[in-house]
């Protein structure tokens, strides 16, 4: 038993144990009084049962009188993972949707740009700055300034020496 651990948490250090357990071969069965006392997400539920059937454990619920050591109870299985499986494809369904109705509207999807420009990165490596120098000035990642170095000079992919700090006397400063 899981003292402290909201039962809708996927990692619950008790059923992590059992989980173990049964891929271990530790016991032949995992009884619960209710499917709600063990599992929260249909999810959950479905991945235990997979991994119970693997392990060859069976699982019984005391109030929902399920056990899937029967026939009836691996049918149930069956039915409750194709119920899990089109739960999924609804909601895959339902984010499609709204990503082209907002794609329609208009709407930009992903990242916020990058406000900084090429010239400006090109700049900043010159007077000598490194590139995770340059992203924290201009709040972006090294890896866009990479790009952006790259844009700037024109280079191929991944070359970031064409724009090359300098020292105050014209050497190459790395």
């Amino acid at each position: 038993m899981d003292r402290g651990y909201s039962g809708s948490r996927e990692r619950r250090p008790a059923v992590d144990r059992l989980m173990q357990a049964a891929w271990t071969g530790q016991f032949d069965a995992v009884i619960v009084w209710r499917f709600d006392r063990f599992a929260r997400s249909t999810k959950h539920l479905i991945t235990a049962l997979e991994t119970f059937r693997t392990s060859n454990v069976g699982f019984i619920s005391l109030q929902e009188q399920f056990d899937t050591s029967t026939p009836i109870g691996q049918a149930m299985v069956t039915i409750i993972g194709a119920m899990a499986q089109l739960e999924r494809d609804i909601i895959r369904e339902r984010v499609r949707a709204g990503l082209d109705r907002a794609r329609a509207r208009g709407v930009r999807l992903g990242r916020p740009r990058v406000a900084a420009r090429p010239g400006e990165v090109a700049h900043l490596r010159r007077a000598g700055l490194s590139l995770g120098a340059i992203g924290r000035r201009l709040r972006c990642s090294r890896s866009t300034v990479r790009r952006l170095l790259r844009a700037a000079s024109g280079g191929e992919v991944g070359d970031t020496t064409a724009i090359a700090p300098v020292l105050g006397d014209g050497t190459p400063a790395e």
